[in-house]
């Protein structure tokens, strides 16, 4: 971000360079840090394979969220937002409209235009969809119960697709009072209890690859499924850890394609582009 002598945000990642040619629609993530991320390689990609060159997407490092709306006023051919941490939940007074599921879930990662003129911002929630599918192959009947590490825009829409399967969730926060119990309060012995294990936090993400969640790890075993969804890097060491003590370990990169799927289709059907 760039601001001049008057104060004025003039520059965020280069999105006032000029449009590129052809470019009809502009794509973006917003978020901050960003530049982990694997969302633009993803969708320029899909672009390619669709042969949409009037598609572009580029990552916005947006220091306050606050900052979104000089973005949005910064060009009018905005197309579609995805949303990362930490915007996911206090984005949602900025927009003109969030849809029900979104709503219920508490947390948006996906902008669409809306309204007749295409001039309002809908917001949704494509990453309960997303991690749903991911682990549906690894899921069996005794994964009754799961732990929930975090309690971010993430962590709500895990917690809501795990209650449409029916599997109660205990939500563990660094704070007393925002979950339902702290990482001073897990136990190895308690860890046999929630044969599901799923990182919402992002502890363990590029570049601080060496960090690990606050668990007592000796409680992970062959009978636990533990799921990050942190994607970069493709195994966090907490992966790592759970792997070397017999766990079955996911990662989060399915659960990032997946929603990003989900979020094409939301876009393609408003914009009328192939799928």
């Amino acid at each position: 971000m760039r601001i001049d002598r008057g104060g004025r945000i003039v520059d965020f990642d280069g999105l006032k360079s000029p449009v590129m040619a052809g470019e009809k629609f502009r794509f973006g993530l917003i978020g901050h840090p960003v530049s982990h991320s694997f969302s633009a390689d993803y969708f320029r990609g899909k672009f390619e394979n669709l042969g949409l060159a009037s598609c572009s997407y580029r990552l916005h490092d947006l220091p306050l969220i606050g900052d979104f709306s000089a973005l949005v006023d910064s060009r009018t051919n905005w197309a579609g937002f995805n949303v990362t941490l930490p915007y996911k939940q206090s984005i949602m007074p900025l927009l003109d409209e969030i849809s029900p599921e979104a709503q219920e879930i508490g947390a948006v990662n996906v902008l669409v235009r809306c309204g007749t003129s295409g001039a309002k911002w809908c917001g949704h929630n494509t990453d309960a969809v997303g991690f749903q599918k991911s682990i549906a192959p690894f899921l069996e009947g005794r994964h009754e119960r799961a732990l929930v590490l975090g309690t971010g825009g993430s962590s709500k829409a895990v917690v809501f697709a795990l209650d449409k399967l029916g599997i109660t969730t205990l939500k563990v926060s660094r704070e007393a009072g925002r979950g339902d119990c702290t990482y001073s309060d897990l136990t190895a012995e308690g860890l046999a209890h929630f044969p599901l294990i799923v990182n919402c936090t992002p502890v363990g993400m590029h570049p601080n690859e060496e960090a690990v969640v606050d668990l007592p790890l000796d409680g992970i075993g062959e009978g636990h499924l533990l799921v990050d969804l942190v994607y970069n890097p493709t195994e966090t060491k907490l992966m790592a850890e759970a792997r070397r003590r017999g766990a079955t370990v996911v990662g989060g990169l399915s659960m990032l394609h997946l929603q990003a799927d989900a979020a094409w289709e939301l876009w393609s059907k408003s914009l009328n582009l192939p799928r």
